[in-house]
C-alpha cells in the first residue's frame, strides 16, 4: 500500500491527518500544494476538489481518494482498529 497526501502549509486537518498517521507508523508522501501550482492540478484533477488534505491510497491495482481527514472512515479505510 502507497498513501499520497496533497495538504498545505497552514492547514490544521493537514497536520492533525499527518500526525495520526504517524501515531499509526503509516508511511506517507507529503505533497505540499501551497507553492506548487502543478501538484495542486494534479491534486484538483484526481479528487475534483480544491481544497486540502487530499488521501491517495494505492493498492495493488486500485486507487482510492479520500477529502478531508475523518479519522474513523480513514480507520476503516486502513484497516486500523
Amino acid at each position: 500500500m502507497k498513501i499520497k497526501i496533497y495538504s498545505m502549509s497552514n492547514c490544521l486537518k493537514c497536520q492533525q491527518l499527518k500526525e495520526f498517521l504517524k501515531e499509526e507508523n503509516i508511511q506517507f508522501e507529503d505533497i505540499n500544494i501551497s507553492d506548487n501550482e502543478r501538484a495542486k492540478k494534479e491534486m484538483i484533477y484526481k479528487s475534483k476538489q480544491n481544497s486540502a488534505p487530499v488521501i491517495e491510497i494505492r493498492k495493488s491495482h486500485s486507487i482510492g481518494i479520500l477529502v478531508g481527514f475523518d479519522k474513523e472512515i480513514l480507520k476503516q479505510t486502513l484497516n486500523i482498529k
